[in-house]
């Protein structure tokens, strides 16, 4: 009844493979963790399984925040895999660069909204880059791969989760990563209000200086 026909390998990644399958005659997408030779078997297992669990809880938190998701319709304990909907449209990724500048501005303000709705739920993402946001059809922005992802309300957390959308900007679209990052600083003003905002805004550069000492410490 609940059987996944029909797949194709979409990407391979070190945590997870995604595969787009067919189900009850809809596309989906099939997260699936294989076993890891490297890891001790029953470590390995118990990895699996929390993360199995753990990401579709996590899915479901941000959606009740008011972040787009895929939909959960499968979760395989077992065999560690999520069958999930298949959200037609592109990766932000692809969409930034061939944009306007003021579409840029309402894109990376929208991004930083959906994070600050995640993060004053206590969500923290875990990899956000703009490879794991997609934006459909229809114009909504939903957030994917929360594989890395934990509940946390902490000040280091959410700076962290920031700093490393930071990086992600600066590496894939490094001739606007300024104002796009300035963009979503603003969009998550708005949600967290000016005074929480900031403390986390100087916890990112708290850990940037922390970065830097560290690099200095190897160059020396």
């Amino acid at each position: 009844m609940d059987k996944v026909d029909s797949q194709k390998l979409l990407k391979k990644g070190a945590e997870a493979s995604l595969f787009l399958a067919s189900w009850h005659g809809r596309r989906v997408i099939v997260k699936a963790r294989f076993p890891k030779k490297y890891r001790p078997a029953e470590l390995d297992a118990k990895i699996r399984s929390y993360r199995t669990a753990h990401e579709p809880q996590l899915m479901h938190e941000a959606k009740l925040a008011g972040v787009p998701t895929p939909t959960i319709f499968l979760v395989d304990m077992k065999n560690a895999v999520i069958t999930m909907e298949f959200v037609e449209g592109k990766q932000v990724k692809q969409v930034l660069p061939h944009v306007s500048k003021k579409a840029q501005q309402e894109l990376c303000g929208r991004i930083g909204v959906l994070i600050g709705k995640m993060h004053r739920r206590g969500v923290i993402h875990g990899d956000l880059t703009t490879s794991n946001m997609i934006l459909s059809g229809e114009g909504k922005i939903f957030l994917v791969d929360f594989g890395l992802g934990e509940k946390n309300s902490e000040l280091e957390a959410r700076g962290v989760d920031l700093h490393l959308m930071k990086r992600a900007l600066q590496s894939t679209h490094y001739q606007f990563a300024e104002e796009c990052f300035r963009n979503v600083l603003r969009g998550y003003s708005e949600v967290l209000g000016g005074e929480d905002a900031g403390k986390v805004f100087e916890k990112i550069r708290e850990i940037e200086r922390r970065g830097r000492y560290v690099d200095e410490r190897k160059q020396a």
